[in-house]
């Protein structure tokens, strides 16, 4: 995974962020079952860590203004935080592939709702400003065609 430098990640929404945040903790656990396939142990380890601490990142980010949701999506964000210590204790790797099933769902689900909720772009201030100017001096002259 490529990481972004800290210039781009400035330019990027709340929700692009959360979408770097899915994908980051989909390919750590991803890199996580197959060094645990492999009995890379210590680089699995470093990995389900890596997992846990974007799952508390993405709870941690929640809008609880939102409603039932955001208590919805902490609640399953805990229950994969917990699922991954359990998989890296016990080298569950089936454990680990459930919650990488769940977390795909969650990022397909979040991707989909950022596209359909894509805001229309506004004018710039200055836009809104010639707009008005243009408005005005029309004005002056459609009274002028009246006399």
């Amino acid at each position: 995974m490529n990481f972004l430098s800290k210039e781009l990640l400035y330019q990027k929404s709340p929700q692009e962020l959360t979408s770097l945040l899915y994908e980051a903790a989909i390919t750590k656990l991803e890199k996580a079952i197959q060094d645990t396939k492999e009995q890379n142990y210590i680089e699995a380890n470093q990995s389900y860590q890596r997992v846990n601490d974007i799952l508390h990142r993405l709870g941690a980010g929640l809008n609880y203004d939102s409603g039932i949701i955001a208590d919805q999506l902490d609640a399953v964000y805990n229950f994969m935080a917990d699922e991954i210590v359990m998989a890296n204790l016990k080298k569950d790797v089936t454990q680990a592939e459930e919650v990488l099933v769940m977390l795909k769902d969650i990022s397909h689900s979040w991707r989909q709702a950022t596209l359909s909720s894509q805001p229309m772009k506004r004018p710039s201030k200055a836009n809104a400003y010639e707009q008005h100017v243009m408005v005005e001096e029309k004005t002056p002259n459609t009274m002028e065609a009246g006399k």
